[in-house]
This record gives structure tokens, sequence and C-alpha cells, in this order.
């Protein structure tokens, strides 16, 4: 696909809805082309287990004990300042993901007004959540930083009714069709040309060129003396 024509779709994706976005789709190895790819796991696939939480443990290898609240507040600080965005997955259950950019001091409220703008059925309730375990995120003023979602995660969408086969809630189109249009498309960044140094390539220049030859002037006729000692 031509990229000036992806850069243009991308860039009115963004004038309309506020924020870059893109939208593509994830298969799974799990799953063939003749299985249904809009069934969620049960709530007990989600539980934490004991296993979980000593395997989290064991990779904790600083102990903040051990510093004072001064030096990890400013530890956080640094951290935090060099995080500049959070890009949000938001994975359907018909397996389309939107991609959203976000700054991390956002706040979730903002992804779920986003959602609002490309559902295709916004009037419906709906939640998101994160996995495993299953969570539901229900403080909408929590920001992504805070919530662990800097510089990127994938939370999950889902509508809250009963589910019913052949349902929107089930079945889809989740997100609209001009949302939808921007499936496969990507945004390919321009590489800079490097920048020259003038006073290095005169210095090559000058390095490189030959040297002058200096031409050699003959030698000046002299004028034949006798010796003393030479008697004719």
């Amino acid at each position: 696909m031509d990229s000036q024509f992806a850069k243009e779709k991308l860039a009115a994706a963004k004038q309309n809805y506020g924020r870059e976005i893109c939208v593509f789709e994830t298969t799974t190895s799990s799953q063939t082309s003749n299985e249904p790819t809009n069934n969620e796991e049960p709530d007990e696939f989600f539980e934490f287990t004991a296993e979980d939480y000593y395997r989290i443990l064991s990779t904790k290898k600083e102990d903040k004990f051990l510093k004072t609240k001064k030096i990890r507040e400013a530890e956080e600080a640094a951290r935090r300042s060099r995080i500049t965005k959070a890009v949000i997955r938001v994975r359907f259950p018909d397996n389309h993901t939107l991609e959203a950019t976000f700054h991390p001091s956002e706040t979730v409220q903002s992804l779920i007004d986003l959602l609002m703008k490309v559902l295709a059925q916004p009037d419906l309730p709906f939640y998101i959540y994160t996995t495993p375990p299953k969570k539901q995120i229900k403080d909408m003023s929590q920001d992504f930083y805070s919530l662990g979602f800097a510089p990127g995660a994938i939370v999950y969408f889902s509508y809250d009714q009963p589910k019913v086969d052949g349902d929107v809630a089930t079945s889809g189109p989740f997100l609209k069709e001009d949302v939808m249009s921007l499936k496969g498309l990507e945004l390919v960044p321009e590489q800079a040309k490097p920048e020259v140094d003038q006073a290095t390539t005169t210095g090559s220049v000058a390095a490189t060129a030959p040297a002058p030859v200096q031409e050699r002037k003959p030698a000046a006729d002299k004028k034949m003396v006798k010796p003393k000692w030479l008697k004719m």
C-alpha cells in the first residue's frame, strides 16, 4: 500500500479523534479459521494463585527498605521523566486491536472517552479489564503511569451485558467502519539524512588532495675559473 496514502489516512484519523490511532488483527496459534474467535476465558482462568505470588516475589531484587524515602522519590521522578508516552492497545473479542497513544499523566477516562468515539455501538454499556488475573478497571481517575501502563499496556474490552449468540456483544462489529478502514495501515518513519560536518568535509578534501609538485629550477650557468696552481 502507498505509504503516502497511509500517512494521509492516519493523519486524518488523528485529526478526527484527537490522537494517533491504528487498527490491526491479532491471530493466535490456538485458534483455527473454523473456530470461533469471540469466546472469553472463564474468570477462574485468571485467578491469582500462590505460585504466581511467589514467582513475582522471587523476581523482586530491590529492597526498598534500604533506601530513604527521599532517594526513592527522586529515583521514581527520574524514571517517570524518561517515559514520554503510553501506547495502549485495546483488544476486542473479535481479535481486532485498537492502538492509541496517550501521555503517561492522562487518566483512564481519556481512554474511555476515545472508545466512546470509535465504538460502533457506544450506547451499550461496556468495561475494560486486564489479565491475569482478570481485573476490571473501575477507577477512571488513575493515570496510566500509576497503573503501570507506561510505556505501554494491553487491556481487554467487553460489553457489560449477557452474551447471546449472534448478538453484537459477541460477534461485533465493535469499531466504526472508518476506524476499521485503518486496519493494516502503518506509518513508516522517514529516515533522517546524516548531517555532514563542513569542517570535517573540508579537512577530508584537503587530506585527499595531492600535494603540489614543486618545479625544480635548472642550475644557473657558472663561469669557469682557472685554479691558481694550474700553469699552462
